[in-house]
């Protein structure tokens, strides 16, 4: 490390602090930390504190060396509890991660603590990142553990068996010691943990019985896992959060869902959203709710293919829910009289300010005879039934849509939704460049119609992001070429203004609340060819720094910076 990048990690660690919560945190100050050295500031605060009991880390890269210099810092606090260490390995080999994590578990293990939350989400580390984790998790320090957040790791199948058998062995060792774990939070979102996973996890659940959130969102789980899932959620009736959003539930596993749900009583918020109940299933699930289940606050069955008859006996089956803030039942397929049908529901039980939008309905389903798929079935997102559709923009969600009218680059433009863009068919990206016109040529224009078409994805929506990559690369492109690399500072610093992150000279001007779709669209931009270099190195100067916008979309922020620092 050059003496110029020494200087700089001084200056960001004179800024730390530890707070009245004896927290010391390092979250968001892109330090690279490759060997000893470059830890030495870091170790010394460590060991200044003569209480500390939670470490943040977020936001920087750790080296094997590194990792251990601090390992041996963290071996004198044994009233240490929490573990901040999401977005700690980008740029780090698959290799090199088990080592650094095995140094930090043996660090805590060494000192007696107990570990009450450990977050290692948004680290790629894939199986192998388990292997380093395996001593600790069933280590004596982990029966007080009561989070356990381990978001986007790309566990897969294996991992999650992994995971299962350590925390398996820690409850079984606890439960010998008179200290049976009780973990409340289980978070392990875009895992591809499939059934296999799952299944595994729900044994663990089912033993544990005191969780009070679980999140497994987009983890490719079918019936049979949802099936085991909900019968070892039956056990844990203190259950207040569900988000097993954008798994395949089909009708059978929303029904077997259904049949558990009168045993928890406690849930406040329930996320099925993108989860193929259909119509049926949503009727489950809602009828199971309908008695009880005051504490309810937030139902999603979003993108679920469910119909207007559906949606109508849902929003019925909410009028004794008091608690009740927020209804979504966007993405159906309702048509235009079930909007309204569904809305004058609403209204009629007072309950109208709590219904999402329902913006992006997908129209009602064709009269084609065919209703639900069977329960036997499992179908992934992408399969499609019924008559054959030669415009991909219209097969959504396994139904052949017909849309009300012709959507125009214009429509899109003007108010941005993810069926206007696929509806916009594969000539897409040329529509709206055509749109734009000789504005193309004007980098803030081309930039904020980048903004309009990034806004519309969502890290759950891959078809959508991959329409939206296709227009932003011709707008861009073209843009770039008009302007030429002599503007990189430019365009770098337009859309940083656009994204939030620096003030731009017009005060009217007010950033999106949630820049995950930009990010994500930049994440592809910035590994094209016709993008500027010196475009990239600032931007990748911004983004390493914390700044409250990236950070509640670090999962997007991790991706990009990961192939920034790739160039």
């Amino acid at each position: 490390m050059s003496s110029t990048d020494i200087s700089s990690v001084t200056d960001q660690l004179a800024k730390t602090k530890v707070d009245v919560q004896h927290e010391l945190s390092f979250k968001g100050k892109g330090l690279k930390l490759n060997g000893a050295d470059d830890a030495k500031d870091i170790v010394a605060e460590i060991e200044k504190c003569k209480v500390m009991t939670a470490l943040r880390m977020e936001g920087n890269t750790l080296g094997v060396d590194a990792a251990e210099a601090i390992a041996k810092a963290l071996e004198k606090h044994p009233e240490f509890e929490r573990a901040h260490w999401s977005d700690m390995f980008t740029g780090r080999l698959k290799s090199e991660i088990p080592k650094a994590l095995e140094f930090l578990g043996a660090a805590i293990i060494k000192a007696g603590a107990g570990l009450v939350e450990l977050d290692l989400s948004d680290n790629a580390f894939g199986p192998n990142g388990v292997v380093g984790l395996v001593s600790l998790l069933k280590s004596p320090s982990c029966y007080t553990l009561q989070e356990l957040r381990l978001n986007n790791n790309g566990l897969g199948i294996t991992g999650g068996k992994m995971l299962a058998e350590c925390l398996t062995e820690c409850h079984q060792n606890s439960d010998k010691a008179g200290k049976p774990l009780k973990l409340k939070v289980f978070v392990s979102g875009r895992n591809r943990l499939e059934n296999p996973g799952a299944t595994a996890l729900a044994a663990v659940f089912k033993a544990l019985g005191s969780l009070e959130e679980v999140a497994m969102p987009q983890n490719g789980i079918y019936a049979e896992g949802i099936t085991a899932l909900a019968d070892a959620f039956a056990e844990n009736k203190n259950l207040r959060v569900m988000n097993l959003s954008d798994n395949t539930f089909t009708q059978k596993g929303a029904k077997n869902m259904a049949k558990v749900l009168p045993k928890l009583q406690n849930l406040e918020v329930i996320n099925f959203g993108d989860c193929l109940v259909r119509t049926e299933g949503a009727i489950a699930l809602s009828n199971a709710l309908k008695e009880g289940h005051q504490k309810l606050k937030e139902l999603n069955l979003s993108g679920n293919e469910i119909n207007k008859r559906g949606a109508s006996i849902v929003a019925e089956n909410m009028e004794n829910k008091a608690n009740l803030t927020r209804l979504d039942l966007n993405c159906n397929m309702l048509g235009e009289d079930g909007i309204e049908e569904v809305k004058g529901t609403m209204e009629a039980m007072g309950k109208l300010d709590i219904l999402a939008s329902l913006s992006d309905d997908e129209g009602s389903e064709e009269e084609d005879g065919g209703g639900d798929q069977s329960d036997d079935e499992e179908v992934g997102h992408d399969d499609v039934e019924g008559e054959e559709v030669n415009d991909p923009a219209l097969q959504i969600k396994g139904k052949a849509i017909t849309p009300n009218k012709q959507t125009t680059a214009k429509d899109f433009l003007a108010f941005p939704s993810p069926s206007k863009l696929l509806q916009l068919g594969s000539g897409r990206g040329q529509a709206i460049r055509e749109e734009l016109g000789a504005d193309v040529n004007d980098l803030e224009k081309a930039v904020q119609t980048f903004m309009k078409i990034s806004s519309v994805v969502t890290t759950e929506d891959t078809k959508t992001k991959d329409a939206a990559c296709d227009c932003a690369d011709q707008i861009i492109e073209e843009t770039v070429k008009c302007n030429g690399e002599n503007d990189a500072v430019i365009l770098a610093n337009t859309l940083l203004v656009y994204l939030g992150i620096l003030k731009g000279e017009d005060k009217s001007y007010k950033p999106p609340n949630d820049i995950t779709g930009p990010l994500l669209v930049l994440e592809h931009i910035v590994r094209q060819p016709y993008f500027p270099k010196y475009s990239r190195e600032m931007l990748q100067a911004f983004f390493s720094k914390p700044h409250p916008l990236l950070d509640s979309a670090s999962q997007a922020r991790h991706k990009l910076l990961q192939t920034l620092y790739a160039f």
